[in-house]
C-alpha cells in the first residue's frame, strides 16, 4: 500500500514501539457518575493486547469476557491506560488482583457498562530517539504545520496484520472465494479489506491535493481523467486537502453527515475546523458521495456484504506538547487524536516519505 503524505520532508529519528517509549491514554467521553451497579476500572497494561488483558481480568473474577465493557482496543507494544467495566458485585474479588503486566489504578461506580467508542479521544506520549542537531528544528517546523493543518486519517499498520496483507484474505471472504467459520476473525479480516479500500481512496485524494498545488485545475482534471470543469473552485481553497463537488462532510469532531452544497462556504467551515471530509468504508447502509467526489470514489465503492460507514478523511491533532532533551538526543512528544485514529499518521508525516 503506497500511502501519500502532505509534506515532502525527510527526518531521521528512531522510534521503538515499546512500553518505555509509547504511551496511549484514553480520554473518556464523560465523567463517571460515582454511583450505580457497574464498576469502572482505570487499568494500566503493557506488552499485551486489550483482548489478553480482558481475558486475565475476566478469568480472575470468574465471568465471561463479553460480560466486561471496554471503550477501545489499544496497542500491544505500548503502555496503555484504559477504562473497562464489570458489575460492581465483583468489587471484592478485584481487590486481590495482581499481575505483572496489568495494574488497576483506580475504580469508580457508574450507571452503565462501558461501550465501544465511548471515548472523546486518546492522548499519545511518544519518545523519539537519536534526534540530532538540525533534525530538532525540522521536527519543530513539521509539528507547526500539523498543528495548523491536521493530518490525513489513514488506517495504521495494526489494521493489516504483521505482514500487512490481512486485506487479501478479507477480499477473498468478501468475494466468497474463501470460507471461514470463526465469525470474529472473519469480520476483522473483511473490515481490513474495507480499511484497505479507504486508504487507497484517501491516497488518490492526496494525489489530487498535490497536483492542485503544482498545476491548474484544467491540467489536474486531465491527469486525473476527470470531466472538464469538474474541479472548478478547488485550487483557490485555503486548505491543503481540497474539497470537490459532491463530497460527503461530517461535523467535527463528531456529528451528522451531509453533502457539500456550496464549495466555497464549505471550504471556509473546514478551514475553521467545524467540519471535515468523510471517506467511504464501503458496504451497505451508508451515504455515497456524488458528482466529482463520486467519480473519484467509484473505484473503491465496492458492493460488500457488510455494513458500510463514513470515516473522517482528515483529522486535527490537538494539545501538542514537545520537549527536547539535548543530552540524550530525545524528542518527547504528546498529542491528542479523536477516537479510532492512529498515532502513526503523525509519525509518518514527521518522518516524511511514504509508507
Amino acid at each position: 500500500m503506497n500511502l501519500i503524505y502532505p509534506l515532502n520532508v525527510k527526518n531521521e529519528f528512531v522510534f521503538n514501539s515499546t512500553a518505555r517509549d509509547f504511551t496511549v491514554e484514553e480520554i473518556p467521553l464523560y465523567e463517571f457518575t460515582g454511583e450505580g451497579e457497574h464498576l469502572v476500572l482505570h487499568v494500566r497494561k503493557k506488552d499485551m493486547t486489550t483482548w489478553e488483558m480482558l481475558d486475565v481480568l475476566s478469568n480472575h473474577v470468574g465471568i465471561r469476557r463479553r460480560d466486561m465493557g471496554y471503550a477501545g482496543l489499544k496497542d500491544k507494544h505500548a503502555m496503555t491506560l484504559q477504562y473497562v467495566s464489570v458489575l460492581a458485585v465483583h468489587e471484592e474479588k478485584l481487590k486481590a488482583f495482581t499481575h505483572d503486566k496489568i495494574k488497576i489504578l483506580s475504580t469508580v461506580r457508574h450507571n452503565n457498562k462501558i461501550r465501544v467508542g465511548h471515548l472523546k479521544g486518546n492522548r499519545f506520549n511518544i519518545r523519539l530517539k537519536k534526534v540530532l542537531g538540525v533534525q530538532k528544528d525540522k521536527l519543530d517546523s513539521v509539528l507547526k504545520w500539523i498543528k495548523a493543518n491536521g493530518v490525513p486519517n489513514y488506517f495504521g499498520n495494526q489494521r493489516f496484520g504483521t505482514d500487512g496483507n490481512n486485506w487479501e484474505e478479507g477480499k477473498k471472504l468478501c468475494e466468497g472465494t474463501l470460507k471461514m467459520r470463526d465469525k470474529k476473525t472473519k469480520e476483522f479480516l473483511m473490515g481490513s479489506y474495507q480499511s484497505y479500500l479507504f486508504n487507497n481512496w484517501l491516497s488518490k485524494r492526496m494525489e489530487l491535493n498535490h497536483l492542485l498545488e503544482k498545476f491548474t485545475e484544467a491540467e489536474t482534471e486531465q491527469v486525473m481523467g476527470l470531466p472538464e470543469g469538474s474541479l472548478k473552485g478547488t485550487k483557490a481553497q485555503p486548505n491543503f486537502f481540497k474539497l470537490v463537488e459532491g463530497d460527503v462532510m461530517m461535523h467535527y469532531p463528531y456529528g451528522r453527515l451531509f453533502t457539500v452544497e456550496n464549495l466555497e462556504e464549505e471550504a471556509k467551515r473546514f478551514e475553521a475546523k467545524d467540519t471535515a471530509p468523510a471517506g467511504l468504508l464501503p458496504g451497505k447502509k451508508t451515504k455515497h458521495s456524488t458528482s466529482t467526489a463520486g467519480l473519484i470514489e467509484a473505484p473503491y465503492a465496492e458492493d460488500l456484504n457488510l455494513d458500510g460507514a463514513r470515516r473522517y478523511a482528515w483529522i486535527q491533532v490537538t494539545e501538542i506538547k514537545k520537549n527536547y532533551v539535548e543530552e540524550k538526543a530525545h524528542y518527547e512528544l504528546s498529542f491528542v487524536l479523536p477516537k479510532g485514529c492512529y498515532a502513526t499518521n503523525v509519525l509518518d508525516i514527521l518522518r516524511g516519505g511514504t509508507a
